[in-house]
């Protein structure tokens, strides 16, 4: 029996490209006892906070997202890649290793004031979660933090948040990828 988080996810060299170490975290979703685990892990930084709604990030972070929000008995707003939701949206441009692309929210997702936990599968540049952090907060939401099941700290992306005032929560790291 796997006593880690980190013990379900499986490493899969050279996807999407050579030389990259992909950490697939499907593989912790399908084991009931490695999602709860993530879950409870995810949401205990935060116990005794008032959260109001989850926000997840495309795409993993639905999962992830749903689930903190059920145990919270808080809302789930998605941010989806542009062209995804049906009603009225704000956008966000960010950067790509080649490019740019789009991030969006519905613009009556949040209320004013609203408390808000960000919530997603992994942090590697940060350049996702910035993005919905400034959709958050041209809404008037008041994020208590960004949790994630896996940091990739060499690529800077906690750093990012952290200098953006964003307390960030990882389960698991993995140096050098």
């Amino acid at each position: 029996m796997s006593s880690s988080v980190v013990d379900y996810i499986r490493t899969i060299p050279d996807f999407p490209h050579e030389g990259i170490m992909f950490r697939d975290v499907t593989t912790l979703f399908a084991h009931p006892r490695g999602f709860r685990m993530a879950v409870d892990q995810l949401l205990a930084p935060y116990a005794g906070q008032r959260i109001d709604l989850v926000v997840g990030l495309e795409a993993r972070g639905f999962i992830l997202g749903g689930a903190v929000a059920h145990q919270l008995s808080a809302g789930f707003i998605p941010i989806r890649k542009k062209g995804k939701l049906p009603a009225a949206t704000l956008s966000e441009d960010y950067t790509l290793e080649y490019g740019t692309a789009t991030v969006e929210i519905h613009d009556d997702a949040i209320q004013p004031g609203q408390s808000v936990l960000i919530v997603d599968d992994l942090l590697a540049t940060g350049g996702t979660a910035e993005a919905g952090i400034k959709l958050i907060e041209r809404l008037g939401g008041k994020i208590v933090g960004c949790a994630f099941v896996v940091d990739l700290p060499d690529l800077g992306g906690r750093k990012r948040l952290e200098e953006l005032g964003m307390p960030v929560h990882a389960l698991c790291a993995f140096e050098g990828d």
